[in-house]
């Protein structure tokens, strides 16, 4: 027992770890599926338009849904079309920009797995530049080929040009090459950003190290826990209703969060030094409604989607 909650424990730590790479298990499955059942490469004027179709409209959904499955993304924007100050709030108007910047990376995860996936496998790279009628394009892949290269290379993905088979087959590894090339360059460009960004969060952070982990930890439990209350709570008004509906009854009190309650918990929160207090419910609690006002909302800091090893 004491071994299986240990790998538990294991796993629970490195949830976001496993989460990603669960992520690119995917990203790499839905790949190979897209280039083996769906992606026809036509050979004809259209090759260009069909393999960027393939090559950047996956990654555009993906993009959509990173944001739709981000809580924060309905933080942000609930409420905002009736009340504008929630993204642009007085005395600080870059609020918006700097929020919706923090939701953009986490959202931008899997479209760059989709497309370093995409790019070192190939198929699409391949499909696309051979259609491009680019001159300048031409001259660097067709160089020291036949005058067919110039007018047969829209054939070459499906083995259909009248050229050699080896200066064929030099062609297609050019592209592949070249796609690749792309791939690797879109990884390292990702890998740098993610620990330039994360250097700046925790060179910027107003906290120590151990600090941010309890944060964490805090954050995890009182998200189930809410789940959890949510579900209590939820279960308990409903049965209530139902009981008095069915049974032509008053209604027994229950006591629920106001209006202005929910609006204030549902705000983002900034975790800083000057006060101890781990979200924004734990700052309702410990300062009371009043204490909470439209001058005095919150952004999103730095370091909060930062991982903590």
């Amino acid at each position: 027992m004491d071994g299986f909650q240990t790998v538990l424990k294991f796993f629970m730590n490195r949830k976001t770890a496993i989460g990603y790479s669960f992520m690119a298990l995917l990203t790499m499955g839905g790949e190979r599926v897209f280039s083996l059942v769906a992606f026809r490469c036509p050979c004809s004027n259209e090759n260009f338009r069909y393999g960027l179709v393939f090559l950047f409209s996956p990654a555009f959904v993906l993009l959509v849904i990173g944001y739709f499955l981000n809580s924060k993304t309905w933080k942000l924007f609930t409420g905002c079309w009736v009340n504008p100050r929630k993204i642009f709030p007085r005395g600080n108007v870059c609020h918006f920009f700097y929020v919706f910047g923090q939701i953009t990376l986490n959202a931008l995860v899997a479209p760059v797995m989709w497309l370093s996936v995409a790019l070192l496998n190939g198929t699409f790279y391949e499909c696309a530049m051979s259609g491009l009628e680019n001159p300048d394009h031409l001259n660097v892949v067709c160089n020291r080929k036949s005058e067919k290269c110039f007018e047969e290379l829209h054939k070459v993905p499906c083995d259909k040009s009248s050229m050699p088979f080896s200066e064929s087959d030099e062609l297609k590894r050019t592209l592949q090459a070249q796609s690749q090339i792309l791939g690797w360059c879109v990884i390292v460009t990702t890998a740098l950003l993610s620990l330039l960004t994360t250097c700046c969060a925790s060179c910027q952070s107003k906290v120590s190290h151990l600090q941010l982990m309890f944060w964490r930890v805090y954050e995890g439990t009182e998200k189930e826990q809410l789940e959890h209350i949510f579900q209590l709570y939820a279960t308990k008004l409903s049965e209530r209703n139902l009981k008095c509906f069915f049974e032509n009854k008053e209604p027994e009190p229950i006591s629920l969060p106001a209006f202005q309650a929910w609006e204030n918990a549902s705000q983002l929160y900034s975790f800083g030094s000057t006060k101890q207090h781990y979200s924004t419910i734990h700052r309702l609690v410990e300062e009371g409604q009043k204490g909470i006002n439209e001058e005095r909302e919150t952004m999103l800091d730095s370091v909060d989607r930062r991982e903590i090893p």
